[in-house]
């Protein structure tokens, strides 16, 4: 009788325990990490006379950097993507992830900055550059982008240049898209881009 009763005891003590053990609500699965911000494609690029080719999506700032931007996207959280035709145009995307909402808006201001006064800041370098520059609008995507053209020329060797630039942000995430090749800019693909830019800040996320 002793023998049963403590087999009957054993066997209690166990199930009291299975049963604590299936109360205790089991560890919260770590989150995943978001997705990383998607870049343009090259069919995403403005209308081009040959076809646009896209390179890798590289770490960090560019390597050769932006004459107007240059030094203002932090290479931790950066990364960017070349295009090429086979023509004399490119274009660029940088993408830079913020540590929080609010270091986004300062960067994206920052950059927007560096746009207005970059064509100021060339003449300054090079007193024989002639330009200008225009603010072509906003692109209503997100927490919106900012479009600008930069017209440049050289008189005395007869070279002209256009770039287009947009700056866009989606919370964290800041992109600049930068487009250019010879000529002004009645030859600008500006509805393209700007459609571009659109596509650019929707990826995101």
């Amino acid at each position: 009788m002793r023998t049963l009763r403590t087999a009957l005891l054993t066997a209690a003590a166990a199930g009291l325990a299975v049963t604590a053990l299936a109360q205790v609500p089991a560890a919260a699965a770590p989150a995943p990490a978001p997705a990383p911000p998607k870049f343009l494609s090259a069919g995403q690029l403005p209308a081009s006379l040959t076809p646009w080719t896209a390179g890798p999506v590289r770490q960090g700032v560019p390597a050769e950097a932006s004459v107007c931007t240059a030094g203002i996207a932090p290479a931790a959280g950066t990364r960017h993507r070349d295009f090429r035709t086979e023509l004399d145009t490119g274009a660029r995307q940088t993408i830079t992830v913020a540590a929080t909402t609010d270091r986004a808006k300062a960067l994206a201001a920052e950059l927007r900055s560096a746009l207005e006064t970059c064509l100021d800041r060339l003449k300054e370098q090079d007193p024989g550059l002639e330009g200008e520059a225009f603010y072509q609008g906003r692109v209503a995507i997100e927490e919106g982008a900012h479009v600008y053209s930069i017209d440049t020329s050289y008189p005395e060797v007869g070279s002209t240049d256009i770039g287009l630039y947009s700056v866009g942000r989606d919370g964290t995430a800041v992109t600049v898209v930068e487009w250019g090749q010879l000529g002004e800019l009645d030859g600008a693909p500006l509805e393209g881009f700007k459609k571009t830019t659109r596509t650019a800040v929707a990826k995101l996320y």
